[in-house]
């Protein structure tokens, strides 16, 4: 699951949601097998970490029947290919197909394999788009599952399209889900676009409802990349957001969380705090990113790699009190409302050992006499409310004075309290 909650969406009541979640850890950096260069093009073939690759080395096909390792091929021959290759894609997608950029991929967001086509006729620069389609061997038989174009591709590649020179997919936010990375050229201009990916957990829905997975373009974080990255290649974006590291390699949780905080200042988040809490009972700290009184996330590091159990889950508002952490107990908690508190919810969470936020239980209380059964008060039942009171242990009826079985007590407010520049300095060396 992505998240409990996004700001700017709906929020559903924390109880409802938490039997969708918890298993952010299930979706891990999809695994590609490498695939060769077959044409000297450049291109972000995927890698077995599910990171796409910048081609540096042009014209260095693989083997080829008949042919020795090592020993390259003529000029004609890889023209051939090439020329076999481009009539291929084409006839299976159409001939606006951008074909030196089309592959077929494993996305966390759907099950199996896809194919990533880009399109453009080559017209006004105004008709790119790309598309997520799974199956047929042509255009009429396709299952086209997302395609993303006009203003969802963002200001650079939705108008005065040049050329699409390379294509990433991997998770660019450290959220589990696989996300989408173009370079290329647009008003005379070398740019780079980023898409998060969203799948069918993001809203608590079964893994097999494709329609709900999407793209969302990167306004803020796009410009930040094509204007101030050194260098626009897969590496030297890296190097620009996370020092050169993938996720898994870092080597600490300084350079982990320093990651982290350098992506949200990317994005042009305002108001943003931080802190470093003790979750688990082990000595390496998690990272509290947020905004105060509206959302946090929580990340986790554990060897080399970067979590993101609590991506935006947002409080403050319909019930939500916020989250609460006995230090190196591994205990969340948190109090939620629905009908102006005439249901209350006591929900206690742990952080799991894949990095996922995993509930222990849940106490709910009535504050009315729910008559016909159906979970809310109705208009006959307001009479009763603040004058009865039953409570649930995981949905079990318990007298009212029963001692709560989960409180490890000691518990604090999670709050992103600290500046950017003084989590950054607690996290040098």
């Amino acid at each position: 699951m992505k998240h409990f909650f996004r700001t700017g969406l709906t929020a559903f009541c924390l109880a409802a949601l938490l039997s969708a979640c918890g298993n952010n850890a299930g979706w891990e950096e999809v695994e590609i097998a490498e695939q060769p260069v077959e044409d000297g093009r450049q291109t972000e073939a995927p890698q077995p970490d599910g990171e796409g690759r910048q081609t540096e080395e042009q014209g260095q096909p693989s083997a080829k029947d008949g042919q020795q390792p090592g020993e390259q091929p003529s000029a004609d021959s890889v023209e051939g290919a090439n020329a076999a290759e481009t009539e291929a894609l084409r006839e299976r997608f159409g001939d606006a197909c951008i074909s030196e950029q089309t592959f077929e991929v494993e996305l966390s967001e759907y099950d199996g394999k896809v194919w990533f086509v880009p399109y453009s006729s080559g017209g006004d620069g105004s008709d790119f788009h790309m598309q997520i389609v799974r199956g047929g061997e042509s255009p009429q038989d396709m299952e086209i599952l997302r395609d993303i174009q006009g203003e969802n591709l963002g200001e650079y590649f939705s108008k005065d399209f040049e050329s699409l020179d390379a294509v990433s997919f991997y998770d660019v936010n450290y959220d589990g889900e696989t996300d989408i990375l173009l370079l290329g050229k647009c008003g005379g201009r070398e740019i780079a676009s980023v898409y998060y990916g969203y799948g069918p957990l993001y809203y608590g829905y079964d893994p097999a409802d494709y329609d709900s997975a999407y793209f969302s373009y990167q306004e803020t974080l796009s410009q930040n990349i094509s204007e101030k990255a050194p260098e626009l290649t897969v590496s030297g974006i890296r190097a620009f957001l996370s020092e050169g590291k993938r996720n898994g390699e870092f080597s600490g949780y300084q350079e982990a969380y320093r990651a982290a905080v350098r992506l949200y200042e990317m994005e042009g988040r305002e108001d943003m705090g931080y802190d470093l809490i003790y979750v688990d009972e082990d000595d390496v700290p998690e990272l509290l990113a947020g905004v105060r009184g509206y959302w946090v996330s929580l990340y986790a590091f554990r060897d080399g790699k970067l979590y993101q159990p609590m991506a935006e889950w947002g409080y403050g508002a319909m019930g939500n009190a916020g989250y609460e952490y006995s230090p190196y107990q591994n205990s969340l908690r948190n109090y939620n409302a629905d009908y102006a508190g005439a249901i209350r919810y006591t929900t206690y969470m742990t952080l799991g050992p894949s990095c996922s936020i995993d509930t222990v239980g849940e106490i709910k209380v009535y504050a009315f006499d729910d008559v016909n059964g159906n979970g809310m008060p109705d208009e006959a039942e307001e009479g009763s409310l603040g004058k009865y009171s039953v409570t649930y242990f995981d949905g079990v009826e318990v007298p009212g004075d029963a001692e709560d079985p989960y409180d490890v007590g000691g518990y604090e407010y999670m709050d992103p309290s600290l500046d950017q520049d003084t989590i950054l300095s607690r996290l040098e060396g």
